[in-house]
């Protein structure tokens, strides 16, 4: 069985789904989602499946993510999913999935409105504004951002996010009050807060109620992948896992 973690300020369908009760195995063990693995594709096909059957629908999309900022607007299910990283839809029979294994994603919705989003959010899609594009591709079909809430799933933690002094220098060359997001870490790298530098930018774009989950990608094997710790240990690939959300 699909296990999935919601939150009450999301009203909308949705869920941030662990890896537990898909038909992967090996180094995708479980509810493997990524199209981009080395995973069987029939065993992926199947795994979104479940996904959407969760979710009571008949159509989970997800793109074709890049580390990026841009927002695509869903209006039909496609073949071929496109170049981005984030998407809004307000039709109905449709759920939008963002994967990841380490990254943030970020579940959207104007339940009034009747508009959603989902994003992905690396560490480039947070620093260049992947979560105030979802919000104004959002706003372009209809959605209030007074009503919009948002929350951001499960991630790695600081304390798992070690990084170096280039990494700290783009944050702090593009606003030196980024600094706070870091901490220093014995090896004398730093340690990257990257569900809190997310929580605090969407407080500032005007997200009156915005959360997250207080999982850890990295430290929670049984539950999540882990791209870095799949790169830790040497191993040849990793699963992703998907959070998702339909009207």
């Amino acid at each position: 069985m699909t296990t999935f973690e919601t939150s009450p300020l999301l009203t909308p369908r949705h869920g941030f789904f662990t890896r537990a009760g898909g038909v992967s195995d090996g180094v995708y063990q479980g509810l493997n989602c990524g199209p981009g693995s080395g995973d069987d594709p029939t065993k992926v096909a199947e795994n979104r499946a479940r996904v959407a059957g969760a979710l009571g629908v008949d159509t989970l999309l997800s793109v074709y993510q890049v580390h990026g900022n841009d927002v695509v607007t869903v209006t039909e299910p496609w073949i071929d999913a496109p170049k981005a990283d984030a998407m809004v839809t307000n039709n109905p029979g449709i759920a939008l999935g963002v994967l990841t294994a380490d990254c943030a994603p970020i579940l959207f919705a104007d339940a009034k409105a009747g508009v959603i989003g989902a994003a992905h959010a690396g560490w480039k899609g947070a620093l260049y504004g992947v979560a105030e594009n979802t919000m104004g591709a959002m706003e372009a079909l209809g959605a209030d951002r007074a009503n919009i809430t948002a929350v951001i799933g499960p991630c790695i933690s600081q304390p798992n996010y070690e990084v170096g002094q280039e990494f700290f220098e783009t944050f702090a060359d593009e606003d030196p009050d980024h600094t706070r997001f870091f901490t220093n870490a014995p090896s004398g790298k730093y340690l990257f807060n990257l569900p809190l530098f997310l929580l605090s930018q969407l407080r500032e774009l005007g997200v009156k109620d915005a959360d997250l989950v207080q999982c850890c990608t990295y430290a929670e094997e049984d539950a999540y992948f882990s791209f870095r710790r799949t790169t830790h240990r040497s191993e040849p690939d990793y699963g992703r896992q998907i959070s998702a959300i339909t009207l």
